[in-house]
């Protein structure tokens, strides 16, 4: 039987990294729970192209 809940894997993309022009890009997946944050996530998270930590968001 599958789970019920309100817990949604999101996919979170690196902002910095599309202005820097470098190939690739900085993913991570992580969860959260849809009915107490109904807002789109933002994360600080390691980007290893650019080496340093960057802000990511959540996307669609």
């Amino acid at each position: 039987m599958a789970k019920k809940g309100n817990r949604v894997q999101v996919i979170l993309e690196c902002t910095e990294h599309k202005t820097s022009g470098q190939p690739g890009t900085s993913r991570y997946i992580s969860t959260k729970n849809k009915k107490n944050t109904p807002e789109r996530l933002e994360l600080k998270k390691f980007n290893p192209i650019l080496k340093k930590v960057t802000l990511h968001k959540e996307i669609k």
